[in-house]
């Protein structure tokens, strides 16, 4: 195996210095668009409503979804969420472990119906906490969306567009909750503790269990290809891309092999974390994650502090915005549209990738990992992306530095001149948190992909090791060369994803339900025993 890795590394890295030649470049970004262009073409086309606006339409499959998980499931985006903290906090850890009737019943079998009521041995399978869990997928989502992605929306749909983020992101709430329980519900775990999980494994045995395991079958794999795809491009080579030329720029690197060099430090660093599996990037993660997110947090609210008196004319604008979109290219529709599809984007509900993360946590309920997972939008969207828009807004009302309406392409630089307009200097603090992103997006990718090429190739250290070294050297790969039609293209596949994803949680919708009513039930099991004197385990335990 060792071998066959050297041979790897020696084949592609003489390329990297071949392939950083412009022309070069050129030619290969022109040959993969050649070939791949119909399937970026079709994933991203947009159904013309009239010759205002056309509306991408896995756009309306992403909301679609999401309206139908919320009603289904009756608000659970705003029903579930003060339980949603209690259970980060750790609140049930218990009965999360042990079973509530196990802790709180009275002496006969478990939920499970085949433990019965002793302690012995009935530790839950996973292999992180809930805290880690959400902060591995959210590693994932929060990143350059927030700071560069707000900035585009705003950019074509002015004020109103951070409205309709936020809607999606109150709507996404939902799909994330239906997803990730299912990835609890039908994850598998190895006989040394290891959980493979996500939508190929709910797709296929939740399906399965419906009768439809042929048709299951198909969505798993399809999914499963996305997934790898996705993994190298989207969340990996755009990523160490992106990274790259924010280090360079920071630093005024204009040697040619500045951002091979970049890659290669990048690479190592990102091969010490993903070495070690989900533990190890789920350490990482919920060290970074608070960190970064409560830095860009603390300077936004530092901003907005500052000028105080003008969040309600910020806030007046954007809803004045949202509902008349005057000025605007595509009118109300067109704020609309921009809003939903950088809130839908950023927090990726519905797409699935999520699931491979939360379907590590250690519960006996698969419904409280979902209800966790369900904050994830709302820090993603309605929190962090509403302060980037908001700041964007109260800095820009003289309009000295974007013109609404005007579309741009760098929104890095526009969000770093808002941060810069009151705390100076902040774009080098800016530089390392895209840079932090983009490492945290790349660790928690790589154990996306990783998990649909198991599913594909089979369990055991050799196909894991294979993938890693492969995802290592697109990292490299990513940093090193400008490939815009791979980049469209990795991007079409994460987003092909949320079809069969969609297609797989609304079918299985009333299994979703029936998890989340045992979850309920063990809580007020606890909570009722609790009222008639019993102690409180959790801290015993």
């Amino acid at each position: 195996m060792k071998k066959y890795l050297l041979s790897l590394f020696a084949l592609i890295l003489p390329l990297l210095n071949f392939a950083q030649e412009a022309t070069t470049s050129e030619k290969i970004d022109a040959v993969f668009k050649k070939y791949t262009g119909w399937f970026v073409e079709g994933i991203f086309y947009e159904i013309p409503f009239s010759e205002d606006y056309k509306i991408p339409w896995v756009l309306i499959v992403l909301i679609g979804g999401a309206l139908f998980f919320t009603f289904y499931f009756k608000f659970i985006n705003i029903t579930g969420f003060k339980t949603a903290i209690k259970v980060v906090q750790g609140k049930y850890e218990d009965i999360e472990k042990h079973g509530a009737d196990t802790l709180y019943g009275d002496s006969t079998p478990n939920e499970g119906g085949d433990i019965i009521e002793t302690i012995r041995d009935e530790g839950a399978d996973g292999e992180v906490s809930h805290f880690q869990a959400l902060t591995a997928a959210l590693s994932a989502t929060v990143g350059l969306g927030n700071i560069a992605g707000v900035a585009v929306a705003l950019s074509i749909g002015g004020p109103g567009a951070t409205f309709w983020m936020i809607i999606a992101g109150l709507l996404g709430m939902a799909s994330k909750f239906a997803e990730c329980t299912l990835g609890v519900k039908y994850r598998d775990v190895g006989d040394d503790g290891t959980v493979y999980g996500g939508p190929m494994y709910y797709l296929s045995k939740g399906l399965r269990s419906k009768g439809m395991g042929g048709f299951g079958k198909v969505l798993a794999v399809i999914f499963a290809i996305f997934v790898i795809g996705g993994s190298f491009g989207g969340g990996n080579m755009f990523q160490a891309n992106q990274a790259a030329a924010q280090f360079t720029k920071l630093f005024n690197f204009e040697s040619d092999n500045a951002g091979m060099y970049f890659g290669l430090v990048m690479a190592a660093l990102v091969a010490v974390v993903i070495i070690g599996g989900i533990k190890r990037i789920a350490s990482v993660t919920e060290k970074i994650v608070p960190f970064m997110a409560g830095i860009y947090v603390l300077a936004a609210l530092i901003i907005l502090g500052a000028n105080f008196t003008l969040i309600d004319d910020a806030f007046a604008l954007i809803f004045e915005g949202a509902f008349s979109g005057l000025g605007i290219a595509g009118g109300l529709v067109g704020v609309m549209i921009q809003g939903i599809r950088r809130g839908a984007f950023s927090n990726e509900a519905g797409v699935g990738s999520a699931a491979i993360a939360h379907s590590a946590v250690r519960t006996k309920y698969p419904a409280s990992e979902g209800i966790v997972a369900l904050l994830e939008p709302f820090v993603d969207t309605v929190v962090i992306c509403t302060m980037t828009a908001l700041v964007i807004v109260i800095t820009n009302f003289d309009g000295s530095f974007m013109e609404y309406g005007v579309e741009i392409k760098e929104g890095v630089e526009i969000t770093a001149t808002a941060f810069d307009s009151v705390i100076p200097h902040f774009s080098i603090v800016l530089t390392i948190a895209v840079i932090l992103f983009a490492f945290s997006t790349m660790i928690s990718w790589s154990y996306y992909g990783m998990q649909g090429w198991v599913y594909l190739f089979g369990k055991g250290k050799a196909s894991d090791l294979a993938y890693k070294v492969l995802f290592l050297v697109f990292v490299v790969i990513g940093a090193s060369i400008s490939l815009g039609a791979v980049i469209d293209f990795s991007d079409a596949m994460i987003f092909a994803m949320v079809v069969p994803n969609i297609i797989g949680v609304v079918l299985l919708s009333p299994i979703i339900r029936n998890e989340l009513k045992k979850y309920y039930k063990a809580i007020n099991v606890k909570e009722e025993a609790i009222e008639e004197g019993a102690d409180d385990l959790n801290e015993v335990l």
